[in-house]
């Protein structure tokens, strides 16, 4: 257990961490059909996951015998799974947003590199991710994976290559079973419930050491690689930190790591929650996105000179994050209570700023040498699907470089204070996204006009709802 004592405290000092022989072979995956079926022989792996992330980032998809996933099984899924709310509903039919309930199905096929055991299974599981085609093969446009992958095409197209690392927050808080019931910190090992004011607290990520244990075992069986992992502000909030990497790779890993941070904590008797604001009285979660750009023949950080001096296209990506990202916000705040968390006085920017190493402003530049300069959006949300954050704050960034927008002045000092300048809710920043025509053609129309239906229909479900507010104010008052 000792190697993982020494992953959760790295946020804090700098230590190397040994490889597991599970997380090695994990990480070796599988590049074809034969070394699959030879993958899946050598574990016993009797069924197969084959999942795919939808709108919410809700792994969808299909389960099956390990013998019927290598016999050339042709796998479906309805093209409807990708135009229902949270909640499973259809949005009402309106100019912008069509489903037809006779839709044709989309075909699942697998990513074999994905490849990976579901360590929490009790039967040997295999599970796999996987891209969505049309019955004639061609990519479906507006699924999450494609729609980053067509981001990442963009870039690839100019001889660059994005890099990425995301930060992960989450709160654990106690198991209930009535929604309307305000949640509340676990009891950690101490018997207490822990309180805030907690950062890089290693007590308090010690109150929750098996279950940390548990969530490192699952990830090396996975091949998920957690480079740090801290005590946030919250309550019972922790923070996991990726390594750096392609962003297709690293959604894939959000993606995955959601999954297992729930099981993980289901199995100790607590949920895991990624709501942006799960607890009105504490700050929120956050999914802070490093971004930086390699030349794909060189290998160099495009963000940095030869000299070492930041280039043009480091200053024109920031300007396109402060000119687009506001306009992109639904992708990275995609519901009602995202915007609980982008609230003054509570740890995160209401802003549109940037600076070196200030965390009051959105667009934050860390201290580092040229070669790892970078650019971190502090804006998105732990509620986001991973591929549609990456996606939209990388498309933001690529939008500033080819438009060469130039960036506002750094700050210098405090911009979280006054007022707010991003969209203050779902339906103001839905609008946004539609109004900007740059992001029909780097997104796709299709996606556009999908996605803004399915979060309209979110926000109708939502205004069925009376909340606590109204009843205690509202019930004598008016």
């Amino acid at each position: 257990m000792a190697s993982r004592k020494v992953g959760k405290t790295a946020s804090l000092k700098t230590a190397a961490r040994k490889p597991s022989t599970a997380y090695l072979e994990a990480k070796r995956g599988v590049g074809n059909w034969a070394e699959a079926t030879e993958w899946l022989r050598v574990r016993g792996i009797e069924d197969i996951e084959c999942i795919t992330p939808d709108f919410a980032g809700v792994a969808r998809g299909k389960m099956m015998p390990s013998s019927k996933f290598t016999s050339n099984t042709s796998l479906a899924l309805p093209s409807a799974v990708f135009r229902h709310t949270i909640s499973g509903e259809y949005p009402d039919e309106t100019d912008d947003f069509r489903y037809d309930p006779l839709d044709g199905d989309l075909k699942l096929v697998p990513d074999l590199s994905t490849l990976s055991v579901v360590p929490w299974e009790s039967d040997p599981t295999a599970q796999v991710i996987c891209d969505m085609v049309t019955t004639k093969g061609e990519p479906v446009s507006y699924t999450p994976r494609n729609v980053l992958r067509r981001i990442v095409g963009l870039y690839a197209e100019r001889g660059w290559k994005p890099v990425v690392a995301p930060e992960i927050e989450f709160y654990l808080v106690a198991q209930s079973d009535d929604p309307d019931y305000p949640l509340k910190p676990p009891r950690g090992r101490s018997g207490r419930t822990i309180t805030g004011g907690q950062s890089y607290s290693i007590a308090g990520v010690n109150e929750f050491d098996e279950l940390v244990d548990d969530i490192y075992d699952f990830s090396e069986k996975q091949g998920l690689e957690i480079d740090t992992l801290i005590h946030e502000e919250g309550p019972a909030q922790l923070e996991i930190n990726l390594r750096h990497g392609d962003p297709v790779e690293l959604a894939d890993q959000v993606f995955m790591f959601k999954r297992t941070i729930r099981e993980a904590a289901i199995k100790h008797g607590m949920y895991a929650t990624f709501m942006a604001k799960p607890m009105q009285q504490y700050a929120g979660s956050a999914m802070h996105i490093h971004q930086s750009l390699v030349d794909l023949k060189t290998g160099k950080n495009v963000f940095s000179k030869p000299d070492g001096e930041p280039s043009e296209a480091f200053f024109s990506f920031i300007g396109g994050m402060q000119h687009y990202v506001p306009k992109a916000l639904v992708m990275m705040a995609p519901y009602v209570n995202s915007y609980r968390r982008l609230t003054p006085d509570m740890a995160c920017p209401v802003n549109n700023a940037w600076g070196y190493d200030n965390r009051t402003t959105a667009f934050r530049v860390p201290p580092s040498e040229p070669v790892a300069r970078r650019v971190e959006n502090r804006l998105p949300s732990s509620d986001s699907n991973s591929y549609l954050a990456l996606a939209a704050s990388l498309a933001c960034g690529y939008l500033g470089i080819v438009n060469a927008l130039v960036p506002s002045d750094p700050a210098y000092k405090s911009v979280n204070e006054g007022s707010v300048e991003l969209p203050r809710g779902l339906l103001e920043a839905v609008s946004a996204l539609e109004s900007e025509p740059a992001f029909a053609e780097v997104f796709g129309q299709e996606f556009i006009n999908t996605y803004a239906g399915v979060k309209r229909g979110e926000f109708e479900t939502f205004m069925q709802v009376i909340s606590p507010w109204e009843r205690e104010f509202l019930l004598l008052n008016v």
